[in-house]
């Protein structure tokens, strides 16, 4: 099984959302957020005067999927999620060693 930490622009959260339920994702949760990557936040000019806005408003989507899952969703998260510009986001890719429905005790893919 793998984690997927996805970090992306809020206004792409509708479409990455039917993507990966598409794609054989069955269970997802999304997080508000802030923060900033390479770039250090936004930088703006405003009548005359510029702004700086260091922490960016972004949306944190995690879903364990079966390995098999995985890359489809990878890809089709990465194709509702991409404008080309700089803060597009990011995808963490972890390794999930265990799950357990608490519900019913299921254990492993049986528990997503």
């Amino acid at each position: 099984m793998k984690k997927l930490e996805i970090i992306i622009r809020p206004g792409k959260i509708d479409a990455v959302r039917r993507a990966m339920r598409d794609a054989g994702c069955s269970g997802i949760t999304i997080s508000q957020v802030e923060g900033h990557g390479n770039q250090r936040g936004l930088i703006g000019e405003k009548q005359g005067g510029s702004w700086r806005m260091e922490m960016v408003p972004k949306v944190r989507l995690e879903a364990v999927v079966s390995d098999s899952s995985a890359e489809p969703i990878i890809e089709a998260l990465i194709r509702e999620a991409k404008t080309g510009q700089p803060g597009d986001g990011k995808i963490f890719i972890f390794d999930v060693v265990d799950a357990i429905r608490i519900r019913t005790g299921e254990r492993g893919e049986k528990a997503l």
